[in-house]
Formats: C-alpha cells, sequence, structure tokens
C-alpha cells in the first residue's frame, strides 16, 4: 500500500519537529520517529530516508551518523597495526564532536569511543617507557 503525499508531507513536519529546539536526534528521537513512520503505513527503510532528507535540507544532525563517521574513523587509525594511538583517538573525538555538533559531552563520547574499539577488538597504544595510561583512564558508563 503506497503512502499518500499528505501522510509523507505530515511526517515530514513532524521530524523536523523532533529537532527543531536543539536541530539533532537522539537515538531515543529516532526510534519515535521511525515508529510514527510505521503506524503510518510506511517501511522502516522509507521512514529513514525521508528522516535523513530531511537532515540534509534543514542542516539537521543524526547521532548514528555521527557516531558511524567517528567508527569509520577509528576503523582507518586500527587497519594499519590493528591499535590507535592517542592521537588518533583525540582526533576521533575531534571529528565526532564536530559531527555531532557539540550535542554530546565529551566524557560520554570517549566512553562510547571506548566501547566502540572494544566492541571491534581495536587495542589503544598506550603505556611504553614515557607514555602515558591515557586509554585506560577513559572509565564510567554512558
Amino acid at each position: 500500500m503506497a503512502v499518500s503525499e499528505q501522510i509523507k508531507s505530515q511526517f515530514i513536519e513532524y521530524i523536523a519537529l523532533q529537532a527543531f529546539d536543539d536541530q539533532y536526534i537522539d537515538r531515543q528521537e529516532e526510534k519515535r520517529i521511525l515508529e510514527v513512520g510505521v503506524k503510518n503505513g510506511m517501511s522502516v527503510d522509507e521512514s529513514l530516508s525521508l528522516i535523513r532528507q530531511v537532515s540534509l535540507q534543514k542542516g539537521l544532525v543524526i547521532e548514528r551518523d555521527a557516531e558511524e563517521q567517528a567508527k569509520e574513523f577509528l576503523e582507518k587509525a586500527a587497519t594499519n597495526d590493528g591499535k590507535v594511538t592517542k592521537k588518533e583517538f583525540g582526533d576521533t573525538v575531534a571529528l565526532f564532536k564536530k559531527a555531532s555538533k557539540g550535542k554530546i559531552p565529551e566524557h560520554e563520547m570517549k566512553l562510547r569511543l571506548k566501547r566502540m574499539m572494544e566492541d571491534n577488538g581495536w587495542k589503544a597504544k598506550e603505556g611504553g617507557l614515557f607514555g602515558s595510561k591515557w586509554y585506560s583512564a577513559i572509565e564510567g558508563t554512558c
């Protein structure tokens, strides 16, 4: 069943409304938006496509996309020897901060990136003769 243009138009307005105050769509908001799309007869893929379309048109940030950019950056950093240096990690934090327009606190970003590294089996290059334990110092939950 095809969804009418009126429903799509209303859905697009709903997306814009969800990000109206902060120009940011976090994971919970994204899930709520997708649920509304499904309730209105759209597929998840169609709803995601409309969310991305609106975000491009209005300059909105989608948290999932910001995290994906950071993950790709970390993956490239880890490809040469399977380890991420302190500088590469710092560069990834800066990229993540820019991609999320500073909406996520820096400590939470570091925790997410550390979890990302652990989930993917990427190691941190720390320690050594004059090195610090920068990676081990990232503690807490997000």
